[in-house]
């Protein structure tokens, strides 16, 4: 696993810097070469730190949504109040240290009862703003999220131990990684986009943090470009499991299209040219100017069969967003 996520993080942090320096309105990135800085800043990626984000996680228990979030609990380190405490004390720390450069936020609402959520429950999502340098540029966002929330076999067991090592401490530690690490070359390098860090809550209960944040950012008119899901990037250590590949999950035919745009889309043959599969091609010529040991394999499918993660509550908001997943 940290390995794993050390390479899987090193392809995130050379994504994300290509946005930063305005290269997505590249036409072609096949002559691009390897930026020094953004090798520099490759070079930080700490596996040490990631291994150890991953088990200070895993040491809450639990982390179900439905888990205790009370004063007592957190004081006691047990249940997803405790780690959603420790993960803003980690944004805070990281903006300490380069003085200020991040601002740390929450975005808390109340969901009430519906399926997988038997009461209302608090859900916190945890988010780190570093922003962009250049005033013509700074509107635009490239945002990366993983969830923080955990769970075991039963959903409404909210006690019982629920590590979540992999599924999904294992995209929380990229956010976090990539936080400390491009907070801290900020003072170095300038980014004149901006680029929001996020952890959410309540993904396994049906997405329910990854949703209110999406509409959030279309309520009020984020230029999101790019939003980077990071669910399951570590953690198979089975024979089976290929180390060099990562596979990179995009959409089709919008979510957001409407019967007009869905009928353009069939009308020009477009069903493949969606900005979520710009957005996978682009990673992968990312991949290949900066070797960071693991291969993305593009999946043109949203998903896994059945299955679903928070890029889909961007791409419901109408934004280009993909999924990371072993």
């Amino acid at each position: 696993m940290r390995l794993f996520a050390k390479f899987w993080c090193r392809t995130a942090v050379a994504l994300w810097l290509f946005p930063a320096f305005g290269c997505l309105a590249q036409s072609s990135l096949e002559s691009a070469a390897a930026d020094p800085q953004i090798a520099s800043a490759l070079r930080q990626v700490s596996a040490e730190r990631i291994q150890a984000s991953i088990e200070k996680l895993v040491s809450f228990g639990t982390r179900s949504t439905l888990s205790a979030q009370d004063e007592a609990a957190i004081k006691a380190g047990r249940g997803i109040g405790a780690a959603r405490e420790w993960i803003k004390s980690e944004f805070e720390r990281y903006s300490k240290d380069c003085g200020g450069c991040l601002e740390v936020k929450t975005d808390s609402f109340i969901e009430e009862p519906v399926e997988r959520i038997p009461k209302p429950t608090e859900i916190t999502n945890v988010y780190a703003v570093l922003k962009g340098t250049d005033a013509g540029n700074a509107k635009r966002i490239v945002l990366v999220t993983g969830h923080y929330d955990s769970r075991n076999s039963d959903n409404d067991n909210a006690s019982d131990a629920a590590p979540g090592a992999n599924d999904d401490g294992s995209g929380t530690a990229v956010s976090l990684e990539c936080a400390r690490v491009l907070s801290k070359m900020s003072s170095k390098m300038k980014f004149p986009a901006t680029i929001v860090f996020l952890t959410v809550a309540g993904e396994e209960q049906g997405l329910n943090g990854s949703r209110h944040f999406a509409k959030m950012a279309k309520d009020e008119g984020w230029d999101l470009e790019a939003v980077l899901n990071n669910d399951i990037v570590g953690g198979d250590k089975s024979a089976e499991q290929d180390h060099a590949v990562v596979r990179v999950f995009s959409e089709g035919v919008p979510a957001s299209a409407s019967e007009q745009d869905l009928r353009r889309i069939r009308g020009l043959g477009g069903e493949n040219d969606s900005g979520s599969r710009q957005l996978a091609r682009y990673i992968a010529e990312v991949g290949q100017t900066y070797d960071a040991g693991v291969k993305p394999l593009l999946i043109f499918r949203l998903d896994r069969y059945l299955r679903g993660g928070d890029h889909f509550s961007f791409n419901q908001q109408g934004f280009s967003a993909v999924r990371f997943t072993e």
